[in-house]
């Protein structure tokens, strides 16, 4: 039996069972039955400046190969979103280059993509309404030169200077405006980014959800689609039943996914699927679409747009494929453990995240090192770590379960524990 050598929050060591891999097979055939997003994150340059405050320093090889590892398995990539390290370490150059990248290796690999619209190329703090209008149309402006969907990003500029929910409307109907293909709204909780309180007007999710939906209502044929990122499944479930015909939910629930994205349809998705096979798939639309995929205007189940999907891509296809299949329990039987390694992955403070899903990359050889922009590798503890190669191993979600334990096992050592 080979084992894989823990580290419990007290310091002591212990010995679990190494799983084998999921050995899941990469689908023959584009995702029918639901859209999924991987958020993706960057990876730096081992030998790079990427200390706290210092701009970005890339490895482009190796953050590119990522998304195509992404697509191979059927996802398609959210991009120089929050996971991306947006405003915690990757700056405005680095953003828009990896926009540009990210929307070039979509074309270049048939994969839809959508990238982060937002107003943190502006230096300063505080910056009027029509400042932040302004912001938000130059990136909106640059994502659509490059071809990729946009994601209006939830805004600290519009945050701090906003009155009230007429602020918000006025806004997001300004841009919305300007917009000449359909985007994504996303709602960042404070869980994900504590300067985002009081969105849309308002600090408890029933209010602030009525002026979100009055946006999309008040800008018909703009929006495709709702990112929901408030770790609260109600809210998601109440807004998903209240969005208008077209319009998707993409889960952002990285807490309760597996029974959003199932939903009440799971048990019946080989009619899901029947219905996908004249609606296109993700890989067939152009990248700023995302309405493809089965069973538009269904309110029983959301779609994807996840930073855990990132960590466990392999898994995520092999579920949403056994949904394609008809095979709702296996969908529940390959998804549902990763969940608690999400929940771990999330685990508060929830904005560092972007630790866990990094450490998964490296782990299973998407990356050379275990680094991060900004020196965010440090962001958490060995213990909390050490959980994750747990749960993650339980869950099947090592790829390479040898290459990861050996990794892991050298990162004990060069901290000086046993291994």
């Amino acid at each position: 039996m080979t084992t894989l050598r823990l580290l419990s929050a007290d310091g002591r060591l212990s010995d679990a069972e190494l799983n084998d891999s999921g050995v899941y097979a990469r689908p023959t055939s584009p995702l029918r039955s639901r859209v999924a997003y991987a958020a993706a994150h960057v990876v730096p340059v081992v030998w790079g400046d990427n200390t706290p405050g210092r701009p970005a320093d890339i490895d482009w090889d190796s953050t590119l190969a990522f998304r195509r590892n992404v697509y191979s398995w059927g996802l398609g990539v959210a991009d120089a979103m929050d996971t991306a390290q947006r405003n915690m370490g990757l700056d405005a150059a680095a953003t828009r280059e990896l926009i540009s990248r990210s929307a070039e290796v979509a074309r270049e690999e048939g994969g839809s993509v959508v990238v982060g619209v937002n107003t943190d190329h502006i230096d300063e703090q505080v910056i009027s309404v029509d400042a932040v209008i302004d912001a938000y149309r130059s990136q909106l402006e640059f994502t659509e030169e490059q071809g990729a969907g946009p994601v209006l990003m939830a805004s600290r500029h519009l945050a701090r200077v906003a009155t009230g929910a007429d602020d918000y409307r006025r806004v997001y109907r300004e841009v919305l405006q300007s917009a000449t293909v359909p985007v994504v709204l996303h709602w960042l909780g404070t869980a994900f980014d504590p300067e985002l309180a009081g969105y849309f007007g308002a600090d408890d999710w029933q209010t602030a959800s009525a002026v979100l939906l009055d946006i999309i209502a008040e800008n018909p044929g703009k929006v495709v689609g709702v990112k929901m990122s408030l770790l609260n499944a109600e809210s998601e479930i109440s807004v998903r039943s209240r969005l208008p015909e077209g319009v998707r939910m993409f889960t952002g629930d990285d807490f309760n996914y597996v029974s959003l994205i199932g939903g009440s349809d799971a048990t019946s998705a080989s009619t899901a699927r029947d219905l996908a096979e004249s609606a296109g798939s993700p890989r067939e639309e152009a990248v700023h679409s995302t309405a493809s995929g089965a069973l538009d205007g269904n309110r029983t189940h959301s779609d994807a747009l996840l930073g855990a999907f990132a960590a466990i891509t392999p898994v995520a296809s092999a579920a949403i494929q056994a949904l394609d299949a008809g095979d709702a329990a296996a969908y529940q039987r390959i998804l549902g453990p990763t969940e608690e390694l999400s929940r771990q992955v999330f685990a508060a403070p929830t904005f560092y995240y972007k630790t866990g899903v990094a450490f998964l990359a490296w782990l299973n050889g998407h990356q050379p090192a275990f680094q991060m922009v900004g020196g965010l590798h440090s962001a958490r503890s060995l213990p909390h770590l050490s959980r994750i190669v747990e749960l993650a191993n339980a869950s099947l979600a090592l790829e390479n379960p040898e290459l990861a334990r050996e990794r892991w096992h050298g990162m004990l050592r060069l901290n000086g524990l046993d291994a």
